[in-house]
């Protein structure tokens, strides 16, 4: 019997393992602390525009409790900033049929930013990146609020370095049966740079800022991105042929629209600033351009993680203001 098992129980890990379970596919979720006694005790509870679904879900402390065999799949589920650290406590686990070690098994890698597949390669030789888009949010150990259905989210899915056609074809089928709009990317990492460009609005949205100070500063953050991708001559996959559109509706209770980055700083948790803007700034400083917007996010935050604040204490960084300024000068032009 082959399983899926995922590492990682918040919004993609909790929701996905809930999800396979619903449908048959046989899964087995790695959550810590809390979150595990949580889920082992009352199940994950999945909150959704037509109400609450409680579900009994596989759920282990550690890899060695998962007892992973060679027919097994790892799903790493963790945030771009936990990837070294859990594929490191996993990877080298001997397989209980005594056919190898957990690194010889096959691994997607859902996170958002370009860091987690070459963390992965270090260690496994079968790596398919994922690229999610999924509106699910987690505040709560063993609680996630999922307004996207009957269609959850959408996934591309694609190896890497190179394609992988047998396997790529296997795990979007999965992921489908999820409850994902699914396909398979020819160049994933191409794919997961589309998708950073468009993970720059979540570090937008923990600064206080009026609406049109966000968009602006969104704006002028993803152009800075894409003129470092030129530059380091890094493609980025156009947007979808096919583009997916989700049926999100009201979850009682629950306030739509709020991002993963500004979750992490509402629970007071470590944070994925360094591998959005900080991967952005550290390709531009690899090829000795600047990205002074990009900088100074992941500075700002930095420091507002480092001291524990949360989401809407601090105003956008000054280097935000000229950008601003003009801007708003060319919009008065423009009437």
């Amino acid at each position: 019997m082959s399983r899926y098992i995922v590492v990682g129980a918040g919004a993609i890990g909790g929701l996905l393992a809930a999800q396979w379970t619903l449908a048959g596919v046989h899964s087995i979720l790695l959550a810590r602390g809390v979150t595990f006694d949580a889920i082992s005790e009352r199940g994950i509870r999945v909150r959704r525009p037509h109400g609450d679904d409680l579900i009994r879900v596989n759920v282990v402390e550690d890899i060695q409790a998962a007892a992973p065999t060679s027919s097994d799949t790892i799903v790493l589920a963790v945030k771009a900033q936990d990837a070294e650290a859990a594929v490191a406590a996993i990877a080298w686990v001997p397989l209980a049929d005594e056919r190898g070690v957990v690194a010889d098994l096959p691994i997607l890698t859902l996170q958002n930013g370009l860091w987690a597949e070459g963390v992965a390669l270090r260690r496994f030789d079968t790596v398919l990146g994922v690229s999610l888009g999924i509106p699910a949010s987690h505040l709560e150990p063993g609680v996630i609020v999922s307004p996207a259905y009957p269609v959850i989210g959408a996934a591309w899915i694609g190896g890497y370095p190179r394609s992988l056609p047998g396997d790529e074809e296997r795990h979007r089928a999965a992921l489908a049966q999820a409850g994902f709009a699914t396909a398979v990317e020819p160049n994933i990492a191409a794919a997961k740079r589309r998708k950073l460009i468009a993970n720059l609005r979540n570090v937008v949205d923990v600064f206080a800022a009026s609406r049109d100070e966000a968009e602006r500063a969104e704006a002028a953050l993803v152009e800075e991105a894409r003129s470092i991708f030129e530059a380091a001559g890094l493609a980025v996959a156009p947007p979808p042929i096919d583009d997916v559109r989700l049926s999100i509706g009201d979850v009682p209770g629950h306030t739509p629209g709020r991002l993963s980055t500004w979750q992490s700083f509402a629970r007071r948790t470590s944070n994925e600033v360094d591998f959005l803007s900080g991967e952005i700034t550290r390709i531009a400083r690899s090829i000795g351009a600047e990205a002074p917007l990009n900088a100074a996010v992941a500075r700002t935050l930095g420091a507002l993680g480092a001291r524990g604040g949360g989401p809407d204490e601090i105003a956008l960084p000054i280097e935000f203001d000229y950008d601003l300024l003009v801007g708003a000068r060319e919009s008065q032009r423009g009437r």
